[in-house]
């Protein structure tokens, strides 16, 4: 049996599909034994490497820092959504002036390296750690989310926006009420895609000595009185930062869910057509 666009696999294809995910499940399982090996070989599984977290103090410190890094994500991701929208907003505007000077700003910063924003606000400008991280974050994260934001509204079919003017709505109207709400849910996954790379991105604040989650791991790691735990440290820490990612997606996928049932995007039923009323003059 085959379809137009694929054929259904027979009897030998499907004993080589199975030797193929046999094979690969062997490789995947032997490279994971050959890095267990190496783990306990090196001795990344002693005591003395694991004992310093076993203290309130190293806890305190992984908690506090997890805390900060919580805390620049959580300004980071507001301001740059914020700011995403205004410099969207300026592309989209029918002014010239005001379409040429966001597409400056969005060009300029989406072309900077986090980090060098990060530097030069930290150092020329002198400001506290955390406002050198949020800030740097914000304006490489809120230029893209302003491309973002600039695609999803054309990706909505044109018709939509001209029959919302027809119908007389002005143009912001237009956008709150018509085209916004479409290009939501297709600029979900890219807007959660880009949240996640800000909250990775909050490691970098380490370097100008913020005291967030991969600084706290690094004061850990560089301590001789454990052996320096440099890999039990990432063994600890990766699994949180995956966790947070993880948990930003599943929100993305339950406020996707929650659009879904809202009967303001549920397709109305209509009612079949009925014979009307001739018009005057009609047949």
């Amino acid at each position: 049996m085959t379809t137009a666009l694929y054929g259904v696999p027979g009897p030998k294809s499907k004993r080589r599909h199975l030797l193929y995910g046999a094979g690969s499940t062997v490789v995947l399982l032997g490279l994971l034994g050959w890095l267990v090996y190496l783990l306990f070989h090196t001795g990344q599984f002693t005591a003395q490497k694991w004992t310093p977290f076993l203290y309130k103090g190293i806890q305190e410190l992984l908690l506090r820092g997890l805390g900060n890094t919580l805390r620049a994500f959580g300004y980071a991701a507001v301001l740059s959504l914020a700011l995403g929208a205004v410099l969207a907003t300026g592309r989209l505007s029918v002014h010239r002036p005001v379409r040429w000077v966001s597409t400056a700003l969005v060009e300029f910063f989406r072309a900077m390296p986090v980090l060098v924003m990060i530097f030069f606000i930290y150092v020329a400008l002198k400001a506290e750690p955390l406002t050198a991280l949020v800030a740097g974050l914000t304006l490489y994260n809120g230029s893209v989310l302003a491309e973002v934001f600039r695609t999803g509204i054309h990706a909505v079919e044109r018709g939509q926006g001209e029959a919302a003017y027809a119908l007389g709505m002005h143009k912001t109207q237009v956008m709150t009420h018509v085209l916004v709400p479409q290009a939501v849910r297709a600029m979900l996954p890219t807007i959660i895609s880009q949240l996640v790379v800000a909250l990775k991105d909050t490691s970098l604040g380490y370097l100008i000595t913020y005291e967030e989650f991969l600084h706290a791991g690094k004061l850990i790691a560089a301590n001789l009185d454990y052996g320096l735990p440099f890999i039990p440290v990432v063994m600890i820490i990766s699994p949180i930062y995956i966790g947070m990612c993880m948990l930003l997606s599943w929100c993305a996928h339950w406020v996707a869910r929650r659009q879904r049932r809202n009967p303001k995007v549920e397709a109305v039923e209509v009612g079949a057509a009925e014979p009307g009323t001739l018009l005057p003059g009609g047949p």
